[in-house]
């Protein structure tokens, strides 16, 4: 028998007491040789979030590009390219904020879908781009498919997945997102900006094309009515061998007795709340560890700093970083658990962060006639102010430092904050509450970006990471006091645990 969610005893944990549940090798053989499809269907998801990486750090190559381009109408000043990174994030906002309608009223699968529009738009306007106009509406419009398939994919996905690999493919919208940044990174050594744009249209067709031959999830078909098709689907999912029934009768249970959305009233009850409030802020706390800021002026933070070699090859090697990182995350998530990795992580972005802005105070500056380059000029990924002479491997440091954040990121605070969202949301307001966490989410990273060059030049580059550093502190406690381990636990299971109330919540 399994140890109860966060020692919670008794028989109130068990959703269905009355039901024994299949034995370890029927579950095994369900959840391990019989979940081809459950692949698939995950893999045609996640591509809208490789999308989303690819467009998050679109302006990584792109800012120093521009601004050295010599038509004055795509030449970018610092003012222009803080809005060319930041305005991203506020696309990204409003299309979490969408999620809140389109996730339970067309589903899971057809709001990734209609994803697709605005992104496509998007690269299209950035890839013929004639002035800054262009460039901002493209690059908010990427952004709000950026945000749309970040709170519909991961509940998508955490619903169609067996409790057995459901950590695993958990992980895997994090890590196409982080395979669309290296892309990124990789086509800017060889491209111009303009293909880059051009090339971020094809992962949005093949999604489309492949989802269209997907299953939408049981549970949104059992939440509208259509029992027949959601039978269907979860054998679909399962395999033609495998018996569902008692898979189905769980989730059937679960969503009848909450078939009504809930209502405002409701919300303040504790099984309600206490999980909403536990995403909302891990979403919050992810956003606050700097990472989007860190990844839209990777290459011009590089550029300012001290470094033995070419920020974009310093970028690139970011890129195939993180994505390693997020692998080995999917891969011992279900082993580990959830909060293992989340201590890790913390804890390494701390380390990271720290060094790297202890290494910015005290380490070699790059030499400036009136003041110091980079994020703190003018023209802040302005490559000809001369650097300082490397002395010798200390300047390898803003790479190392980067490299380790980037890593701690993508084993924890990464992949995980999403995979809990989707798990510890109740069913009834899940599409509410991930779009709620999702708009609440980048509007933290559009502050976070837009002010992010403002404070380099007031205070200088090595203050921001401090507080990325406290930030990763704060995280730590957090884990600690207040997230809950899922690993092996159904949807249901997790979800009785937050109504049963039988221990205090942040023990």
């Amino acid at each position: 028998m399994q140890e109860p969610l966060l020692g919670a005893e008794g028989p109130d944990y068990d959703t269905f007491p009355e039901k024994p549940p299949p034995s370890p090798g029927d579950r095994a053989r369900v959840g391990a040789l019989q979940n081809k499809r459950v692949f698939l269907a995950t893999f045609a998801a996640v591509l809208g979030n490789f999308s989303f990486g690819y467009a998050l750090v679109y302006t990584s190559p792109v800012i120093p590009a521009l601004e050295h381009s010599l038509d004055p109408d795509l030449h970018l000043t610092k003012s222009q390219a803080s809005w060319f990174g930041s305005v991203f994030t506020l696309g990204a906002a409003a299309g979490g904020l969408s999620a809140m309608i389109l996730n339970d009223l067309l589903g899971r699968k057809l709001s990734i879908m209609f994803s697709a529009v605005p992104s496509a738009a998007g690269y299209a306007l950035m890839a013929g781009a004639h002035g800054l106009w262009m460039l901002l509406l493209g690059r908010t419009l990427t952004g709000f498919a950026g945000g749309l398939t970040a709170a519909c994919i991961p509940v998508y996905v955490s619903e169609i997945a067996p409790p057995g690999v459901r950590g695993a493919l958990g992980a895997t919208p994090q890590l196409m997102a982080v395979f669309g940044s290296l892309s990124l990174y990789a086509l800017g050594l060889l491209l111009p900006w303009r293909w880059l744009a051009v090339a971020g249209e094809a992962p949005v067709l093949v999604m489309i094309l492949l989802l269209s031959f997907m299953p939408n999830s049981p549970r949104f078909l059992l939440s509208r009515g259509r029992d027949e098709e959601a039978l269907r689907a979860l054998a679909w999912l399962r395999g033609t061998d495998a018996d569902v029934h008692w898979e189905f009768e769980q989730i059937q249970d679960n969503v009848r007795r909450q078939s009504s959305r809930v209502s405002w009233a409701e919300a303040r009850a504790p099984h309600v709340c206490r999980p909403i409030a536990v995403a909302l802020l891990m979403r919050l706390l992810q956003q606050l560890t700097g990472i989007t800021p860190i990844l839209v002026y990777l290459q011009s933070i590089f550029d300012s700093t001290a470094v033995l070699l070419p920020p974009k090859d310093d970028a690139a090697i970011v890129g195939a970083v993180r994505l390693l990182s997020v692998l080995i995350a999917a891969l011992t998530m279900d082993l580990a658990g959830r909060k293992v990795l989340l201590f890790v992580s913390a804890a390494i972005m701390f380390a990271a962060n720290l060094t790297l802005g202890l290494y910015i105070h005290f380490g070699p500056r790059p030499l400036s006639p009136n003041s110091t380059a980079g994020l703190e000029s003018e023209s802040w990924g302005n490559l000809a102010q001369p650097l300082a002479a490397p002395a010798g491997y200390l300047t390898l440091v803003p790479l190392l430092a980067t490299m380790f954040f980037i890593m701690g990121y993508a084993m924890g605070w990464g992949p995980i904050t999403w995979l809990l969202m989707s798990e510890v949301l109740p069913l009834r307001a899940r599409g509410v509450a991930s779009g709620l966490c999702v708009l609440a989410s980048w509007l933290t990273a559009f502050v976070l970006t837009k002010s992010f060059l403002p404070v380099v030049s007031a205070f200088g580059l090595q203050v921001p990471f401090f507080f990325f550093a406290a930030i990763c502190l704060v995280s730590l406690v957090f884990t600690g006091c207040c997230v809950p381990e899922t690993k092996g636990r159904s949807l249901e299971q997790i979800e009785s645990f937050f109504r049963t109330g039988r221990r205090s919540f942040l023990r």
